[in-house]
């Protein structure tokens, strides 16, 4: 070795073999590069992917009823369609401010970000706009907290009412 101060003292076992320089070692290095690519590749799909559940959607279809004299009451039921199956729920949670008189509004949809039927469940606030209503319809994007979002919209029958979906709270019905 040389004596020179900057160059450490490395042991000749340490040092590659001067044969290890041609076409079959740069094969064999190709070769473990690949082999730790892969063998790396479902970690990192795992931890930077969107895995297929995660983009899982499904559709909702679901009545609210609203009635009352100042002081109102609000409830519904529907239909959550997801994975070929069918879950029934239980709307509530509804604002409704002062009413006069009756109305129901039917609302069909879609569900986004939905893993398993139990997402569904929860409380829901306005995303972006909120609700539009035009000519007795009306369109709202809602999330909940585990960030299920539904795209829906409705048609109200009878009296006009005031119906605001922030709030809107989805049961699982057993």
């Amino acid at each position: 070795m040389d004596d020179d101060p900057d160059c450490p003292d490395i042991p000749e076992s340490l040092l590659p073999d001067a044969t290890m320089h041609g076409p079959v070692d740069t094969a064999r290095r190709k070769l473990l590069r690949t082999a730790m690519s892969l063998s790396l590749a479902p970690a990192l799909i795992a931890a930077f992917g969107v895995s297929a559940a995660q983009a899982a959607s499904g559709r909702i279809e679901f009545r609210i009823v609203t009635a009352g004299l100042i002081l109102g009451f609000s409830g519904g039921s529907g239909t959550l369609f997801f994975a070929d199956e069918r879950y029934r729920l239980s709307i509530g949670g509804v604002s409704l401010g002062a009413t006069i008189g009756a109305a129901s509004v039917d609302f069909v949809g879609r569900v986004r970000n939905i893993q398993r039927p139990r997402d569904i469940q929860g409380n829901y606030t306005a995303v972006g706009a909120g609700l539009a209503v035009a000519g007795g319809g009306a369109v709202a994007r809602l999330r909940n907290a585990r960030g299920v979002e539904l795209e829906i919209s409705g048609k109200q029958i009878g009296l006009k009412a005031s119906v605001d979906l922030s709030g809107l709270r989805v049961r699982l019905r057993s």
